[in-house]
């Protein structure tokens, strides 16, 4: 199992605190579980989630991870993602740009989309590697099923939140129609010199789609708070998930819900001579969806377009284009200078986040 015996998170490097949700209270409705939840949503857009019931699933990824990686680097690559702006697939170290200069990531991971795990052996996209076939119903499957399970508990509290007819967020991600959902478990070489952990493993970006649901056991990931200028750390917490959330919520609630930026670095201290794995489930809209605020279905959402007239919440884009763009324009090959990696990025990107 990766990361089974790991050195402790330092206490010497900035962190920034996050609220701590208990997944059993939002899931039964506890009023005040919910209202702290929605305050990490509007605020920050991201939160711990603690008692989330996928600990035994989320063994089992890594260890299906771990297998995968293993396999000879000639064979991964015939299941590689490709530069046509595809997620499902093997991505390679080196694949994608991680800034406007072309720096190239050190990451390498591998995404089973949500539709290939829930209708396998049948194949909706595409094909995996051996590893991922003979995990796909007894481990890719539930963890999915967990993934989404939480998902739809979280938008359904936003719903209410955002005074949107009972169902419309949950309508947005259809489980039956397809999506750029999808499990990622991702490998990063440990750091072997100082200079290297000053290049980040995954650039700054804001999140896809709408929640994702990460798992980690060591440092690295790092936010940018609003109104914050320096990056801080998120401390990993044993037993307890990352969530936070992506663009399209927060442009199908105008706003009101952050997608932040964030990205992964080098973990701190002596944790940067470790391999460092992290996994994640990634929800997002049914493709045909177009990402726009919800201002005809909630006064709350009108309200908070109304107050950010410099923000565009009209994309004109579906989901499915969304994704196919960002994901296009940070491969390496596709990249013709600077404006490459500008068409990559999301809804809170700024030329000066590096």
């Amino acid at each position: 199992m990766p990361g089974s015996t790991l050195p402790p998170f330092p206490n010497d490097v900035r962190t920034h605190p996050l609220l701590i949700i208990d997944y059993e209270l939002i899931r039964a409705g506890d009023v005040k579980e919910v209202n702290r939840l929605w305050e990490a949503a509007t605020t920050i857009g991201f939160w711990y989630l603690k008692n989330h019931g996928a600990d035994q699933e989320v063994s089992e990824m890594f260890d299906m991870g771990a297998e995968t990686m293993a396999l000879p680097f000639e064979e991964l690559m015939t299941f590689e993602q490709g530069d046509s702006g595809q997620s499902f697939g093997y991505k390679k170290a080196g694949a994608n740009a991680i800034d406007a200069t072309g720096t190239l990531d050190t990451v390498e991971f591998i995404n089973v989309s949500k539709d290939d795990a829930l209708a396998y052996p049948q194949v909706i996209h595409r094909t995996y590697p051996s590893t991922v076939n003979a995990r796909m119903e007894n481990t890719i499957a539930p963890f999915t099923r967990k993934g989404l399970e939480v998902s739809y508990v979280v938008l359904n509290i936003f719903n209410d939140k955002l005074g949107l007819p009972k169902g419309t967020l949950e309508s947005l991600h259809d489980l039956e129609e397809y999506s750029g959902s999808e499990t990622r478990c991702i490998r990063n070489p440990p750091v072997q010199i100082k200079e290297a952990a000053k290049i980040p493993a995954i650039g700054a970006h804001t999140d896809f789609g709408s929640l994702s649901f990460l798992h980690n056991r060591l440092g690295g990931l790092q936010v940018l708070p609003p109104g914050h200028d320096e990056w801080s750390y998120i401390r990993p917490i044993p037993g307890h998930a990352v969530c936070n959330i992506g663009d399209a919520l927060s442009l199908f609630s105008g706003g009101v819900l952050q997608s932040n930026i964030h990205r992964v670095v080098a973990p701190p201290g002596v944790q940067a001579e470790y391999e460092r794995w992290s996994l994640v489930f990634f929800t997002r809209p049914g493709n045909s969806k177009v990402l726009r605020a919800l201002v005809d279905s909630s006064h709350i959402i009108a309200e908070a377009v109304k107050k950010r007239p410099e923000k565009n919440f009209e994309t004109g884009s579906t989901a499915a284009e969304w994704f196919a763009r960002r994901i296009k324009n940070q491969r390496i090959n596709n990249r013709l200078g600077p404006e490459t990696w500008a068409t990559s990025r999301g809804t809170e990107h700024t030329p000066t986040v590096v």
